[in-house]
């Protein structure tokens, strides 16, 4: 999954307003941002095999760090308590959802990826495969990203338009992603990947600076 991961920041966004969404957009994605630098660096592991799933060329079989799920429920930790001692003034409930945040990565992955998802180092994996039936995979990333900010909607923020106009922008560079060429090589997915997650990230964090939100 990519975008619809965001859907959850969204609607973390609505149980903690205290937390900014470019935060949230780095939460909800935490687990892939640490991906990424580990395949750069040769400690985790991809190979580019077009066709291996219906709409992901990706083949994941190495990851026991970011994505097993003992590995998730740490980093899932490590961030909540990052925040509890780093954030001035943050609240225990808002380090609680930061860590539920990040965890919700491996609960959505798990329903998309084919069984590449560790339960611990690199062995029992799992995952339900949604990603070899494509339309059911799309739907599911606009449902969680459109749903998400509907329900972020609910606070009244101004330049709704705006926000939406942006989900519909990724949605797109997510159709992308499972019907256009596939990557040229390892390196070159997770580097697009970081460039990608923080892009993200700083334009949420702009479009929210912009936007007041009724009290």
């Amino acid at each position: 999954m990519f975008v619809g991961h965001y859907g959850v920041g969204f609607a973390a966004k609505k149980l903690e307003p205290e937390l900014p969404l470019w935060l949230l957009f780095i939460a909800v994605q935490l687990l892939d941002v640490l991906w990424a630098p580990f395949v750069l660096l040769g400690i985790e592991k991809v190979r580019i095999v077009p066709g291996f799933t219906a709409s992901n060329p990706l083949d994941l079989y190495y990851m026991p760090y970011t994505h097993s799920l003992v590995a998730a429920l740490a980093w899932s930790v490590v961030a909540a308590l990052a925040y509890r001692f780093l954030a001035r003034g943050g609240s225990r409930r808002a380090a609680t959802i930061i860590g539920i945040a990040v965890f919700s990565h491996w609960v959505l992955d798990f329903l998309v990826h084919r069984p590449d998802l560790a339960l611990y180092d690199n062995t029992a994996k799992v995952g339900l495969g949604l990603w070899n039936l494509p339309a059911l995979a799309m739907g599911l990333e606009a449902a969680s990203l459109f749903g998400g900010m509907w329900l972020y909607f609910k606070l009244g923020p101004a330049r709704r338009t705006a926000f939406l106009v942006f989900g519909v922008i990724m949605l797109a560079i997510q159709v992308y992603v499972f019907f256009g060429p596939p990557p040229a090589s390892a390196n070159a997915a997770a580097a697009t990947a970081i460039v990608g997650y923080a892009l993200f990230a700083f334009i949420i964090g702009m479009l929210e600076r912009k936007t007041p939100v009724a009290r």
